[in-house]
């Protein structure tokens, strides 16, 4: 039985991260099982997090300026009331915060911290076997596989064998995304195949769903139309995923689909690939420009 009765997990951000996070949040909350775990997450992942069975209270990161003296105050009073701390984000913020709290009880990476990570090559690892190394330094030997079934449900209805497609990625890095184009190209050879293409994404998407459906009237839009949530129960009854590295990818591979992910030159799948409920990898495809990418090579990886 362990002393430590408050938890807190620090996990601001982004998706993809936050997926990654999966067998370290369930490590922690099965390392700590008779503890009250919280988790200081950002507004996006609130919800998301309240659903899932590792965390029995969540707390939104307000982000306090420096010079807010009454808004720090009120924060430091929050961190030093946990009897330990681990900081999944280990971000410049995150361990400011270990350092506002005095560091002692925390898992991280600032220095004071009882569990600090020293692994000279964290920055070398993925973002799972970096987390599992730091764990490991703080006592949690093991990563149990994440049981992420309590958002497979509610989501909107899928037509059988259906083929997810996420064309989008962050706005500000053009290079991570495959054309809409190809995408289009894609969801035509899929339906010959039998499969129902579904677009998935934000309202910004929409422009990019618009455009796949035109060359292919099979394809299902459904950007704008579902929840972060909701994303975890498609991936659960999709057959299979095709995307860009981005968010959705990594749900995706968490839940098990078939996943075929996109990388071009702005990311290093070797860090930040989506990874299977096992640990294990999904089908990678890498290209220093991805419009140079052919839809064959494409449509041949999913054969």
């Amino acid at each position: 039985m362990l002393a430590a009765r408050r938890i807190l997990v620090i996990r601001l951000g982004a998706l993809g991260d936050f997926v990654l996070s999966g067998p370290a949040f369930a490590g922690i909350r099965a390392h700590h099982a008779d503890a009250e775990v919280t988790l200081l997450t950002t507004a996006p992942y609130a919800d998301l997090a309240r659903r899932l069975p590792w965390f029995d209270r969540v707390v939104v990161d307000r982000r306090p300026r420096a010079w807010n003296v009454l808004a720090l105050a009120r924060l430091r009073r929050f961190l030093r009331g946990f009897d330990r701390v681990y900081d999944l984000q280990t971000s410049s913020r995150s361990t400011w915060y270990g350092r506002l709290a005095g560091g002692g009880e925390w898992s991280g990476i600032g220095r004071g911290m009882r569990y600090r990570d020293t692994d000279p090559d964290r920055d070398r690892l993925h973002t799972r076997e970096r987390l599992e190394g730091q764990l490991c330094q703080a006592g949690i030997a093991r990563l149990p596989v994440p049981d992420w079934s309590a958002l497979a449900t509610g989501a909107p209805e899928l037509p059988p064998r259906a083929a997810l497609l996420v064309p989008g990625a962050a706005p500000h890095r053009p290079a991570k995304r495959w054309p809409a184009e190809h995408f289009a190209e894609l969801a035509a050879i899929l339906a010959s195949r039998g499969l129902v293409p579904v677009v998935l994404g934000g309202p910004a998407e929409a422009p990019l769903a618009a455009l796949i459906r035109g060359r292919c009237a099979a394809a299902l839009d459904l950007t704008g139309r579902t929840t972060m949530a909701d994303l975890f129960g498609l991936a659960a009854r999709a057959e299979l995923a095709v995307g860009n590295d981005t968010g959705p990818m990594h749900i995706a591979a968490a839940m098990g689909c078939r996943s075929l992910v996109l990388f071009g030159p702005d990311s290093d799948p070797a860090l930040t690939a989506p990874r299977l409920p096992d640990g294990g990898w999904p089908t990678v495809i890498r290209a220093q420009n991805l419009a140079d990418l052919p839809v064959e090579r494409v449509a041949a990886a999913l054969s």
